[in-house]
């Protein structure tokens, strides 16, 4: 089966641009290792085919999920590297995470092979990122790969196919496999959430009962988009404080979620420490809950709406290369602001509903505060361009 039999969406994906792919072949050959780290089935090793296509140079391929590859890479001298590598001049490592002490041989390579070009992937920010981050300081550039964004669907088939799948888009999400493989997202999902998205987390860190990780997901799940309190978390799974904070980062490091923090610069009364608990991919969420009912059949269309155009508009910032502050706004009195933006001086703020003809009316008290400020309301009939236009 191929992407381009997809009823009419469906392209091969090794065929699909990855923003990515241009950013990294412009950072070829200048003497720095290039990481890629993101969630699992993300689409990295389908990244490093794509750069072994696109060049003429001689590559060599290192799947460290192998047992004898991870073995050669941990604690290998230079001499034992040199008759590794052979004539090869791009050598990629395939889940780096895996070898230990992939930090210092990758460090022996940079020092001592100047004409290689090292790139590795790495299925987290856990011990990856810990092992990395001291020996390759100053020798390498860092990306992030994560599920395929509005951006890069509607430039491969074009924005009017992906504005008709926007319903599919928030109910399934953006994984590669499942947005090629219709009709079967909901056993990719299901699968994902069962092992794939939790492996690091239980093979790098010493996680003594699982199923609170996994209580914890659920608990996120249904609160996706709403500001979180560690200690009604807390009391919800039955944990104490520290073990939540340490758990939602380690699934931050593992691509699962992100926060948003609340935005507080003139106001007394803003809200300070808050946070947003968003999910990277609608499509996890909904298998968390179990839910992949329509949006027009939906209570949580608010949440849904708004967890795709964030997830979404990060995306759409973090592979553009657009440096942006992004939060939410809220005051003790519920004043409250679904997105703000801040950029080169300029505060943006907005206002997601799903209902276009709803009624929208931004706090006077937000204006007084920051009266330069750019208001937009993102509705399914103004969308598309939030998400393609950085």
């Amino acid at each position: 089966m191929t992407f381009l039999d997809y009823n009419p969406q469906k392209r091969l994906l090794s065929m699909l641009p990855r923003k990515l792919l241009q950013t990294i072949e412009g950072k070829l050959f200048q003497g720095k290792a290039i990481i890629v780290t993101g969630p699992r089935q993300a689409g990295k090793t389908t990244l490093l085919r794509a750069i072994e296509k696109n060049t003429e140079q001689k590559v060599l391929y290192l799947n460290c999920d192998e047992p004898d590859i991870r073995s050669l890479l941990t604690e290998a001298t230079s001499s034992a590297l040199s008759q590794l590598m052979g004539n090869a001049k791009i050598v990629m490592i395939d889940e780096a995470q895996r070898v230990k002490n992939i930090g210092l041989t990758m460090k022996l390579v940079i020092d001592n092979f100047k004409y290689i070009q090292l790139i590795a992937t790495g299925s987290s920010a856990l011990e990856f990122a810990n092992e990395i981050n001291e020996p390759l300081t100053g020798r390498k550039w860092e990306y992030r790969l994560l599920p395929l964004s509005t951006q890069e669907l509607g430039e491969h088939h074009g924005l009017l196919e992906e504005r008709r799948l926007l319903k599919h888009r928030m109910v399934y999400g953006m994984y590669p496999d499942v947005v090629i493989n219709p009709g079967e997202e909901r056993e990719i999902l299901y699968n994902l959430t069962s092992s794939y998205l939790y492996k690091d987390i239980f093979t790098f860190q010493e996680i003594r009962k699982p199923e609170i990780i996994e209580k914890l997901m659920e608990s996120l799940a249904l609160q996706v988009t709403a500001e979180v309190s560690y200690n009604e978390l807390a009391q919800l799974i039955q944990v104490d404080t520290a073990t939540v904070q340490r758990y939602l980062d380690l699934l931050e490091k593992a691509f699962v979620v992100f926060r948003l923090r609340s935005f507080s610069r003139n106001v007394r009364n803003e809200l300070k420490k808050r946070r947003k608990i968003y999910f990277y991919d609608n499509g996890i969420r909904n298998a968390l809950i179990g839910d992949f009912s329509p949006p027009e059949t939906r209570v949580d269309i608010g949440m849904l709406w708004e967890n795709f155009l964030v997830s979404e508009r990060s995306k759409l910032l973090y592979t553009n290369q657009k440096y942006a502050g992004q939060f939410f706004w809220r005051t003790k009195q519920q004043q409250e602001i679904d997105y703000i933006e801040e950029a080169n001086g300029t505060i943006s703020a907005f206002e997601f509903k799903w209902n276009p003809k709803k009624k929208v009316y931004f706090s006077k008290t937000f204006f007084k505060a920051y009266p330069n400020a750019v208001t937009q309301v993102i509705t399914p009939e103004n969308y598309m361009d939030f998400l393609v236009h950085a």
